[in-house]
């Protein structure tokens, strides 16, 4: 298994969007920009085991905590979580860092913003990459069209509501989180250390409700009348996802102009914790090409 950094590993600061992110950079100063984008309920650690091959291949890798999360800024308001934002967020890294174009690696929601980014500012994107997570274009149209994702997104509507989520995320000590990741994942993919780091992460002020604002900003998504994505795409997609079916895999697909997927069969939702190595091989090789 790759060696993962630190969750102590010290930080970096940047202004973005009218906020400040926190995140991680690796790699020398004039290599190829990567921006790597963490999920729920993750933050930049959730790139522990890429950060340092890419770094090693070339790359000035940036793994930011996202809005929200950990010790990045926590606007308040779901409405300070739409799709057009957090884009906005990314495109402003990337000028904080005086680069014009980049590459970009989501999983979960951050891939639904890498997604939407490369949709909406292909000029700014050099290379997409997207870990199991469905364009936010099809994924509501997939949804009615098949019953059995729909029942297994319902957790995205209960996270919608005010306040109840942050009660039931809280309690018992982040009992639920915690779950979330131990029985989704296969087993021994989150040591108890693990769990120990993200829940210092969940533990901030504000955070719960900032993390959960993602999901509540939904019914906000803006308008996007062309949805092409135009950046050379790979879809990397555990088969044993348990939130989400392959089929959103393959109609986000559908959207690119240039895409193909990589299916890694024995791994689930949290594909780069399980298969490390073989999904930072991957990055690179793509990347690179």
């Amino acid at each position: 298994m790759s060696q993962a950094f630190d969750p102590t590993t010290p930080g970096i600061r940047r202004r973005t969007n009218g906020i400040t992110l926190h995140g991680i950079e690796a790699g020398p100063e004039g290599g190829p920009l990567v921006i790597l984008l963490h999920g729920f309920p993750e933050y930049w650690w959730g790139w522990r085991y890429q950060i340092g091959p890419l770094a090693d291949a070339g790359f000035r890798v940036v793994a930011p905590d996202q809005r929200g999360y950990n010790l990045s800024a926590k606007p308040e308001g779901r409405r300070a979580y739409d799709l057009d934002t957090l884009a906005a967020d990314i495109v402003g890294l990337a000028d904080a860092l005086g680069r014009r174009t980049f590459s970009l690696v989501g999983h979960d929601w951050g891939g639904l913003a890498a997604w939407w980014t490369a949709s909406r500012h292909p000029g700014r994107v050099e290379r997409l990459v997207v870990l199991n997570a469905p364009h936010p274009q099809v994924a509501g149209a997939y949804m009615r069209s098949h019953p059995s994702q729909m029942l297994r997104s319902l957790y995205v509507g209960f996270f919608q509501l005010p306040f109840v989520p942050e009660t039931m995320l809280s309690a018992n000590g982040h009992r639920s989180l915690k779950d979330a990741l131990r029985r989704t994942s296969r087993p021994g993919t989150f040591s108890d250390e693990d769990i120990a780091a993200y829940e210092k992460t969940w533990s901030q002020p504000g955070a719960l409700t900032a993390m959960l604002n993602w999901y509540r900003a939904l019914p906000f998504k803006p308008d996007m009348k062309d949805a092409t994505v135009r950046p050379p795409t790979l879809v990397i997609w555990g088969s044993q996802d348990r939130f989400l079916e392959k089929g959103l895999a393959e109609a986000s697909l559908a959207l690119c102009e240039k895409g193909s997927i990589r299916w890694i069969e024995n791994a689930t939702h949290w594909v780069q914790h399980e298969e490390p190595e073989t999904v930072s091989t991957a990055l690179v090789a793509f990347l690179k090409a």
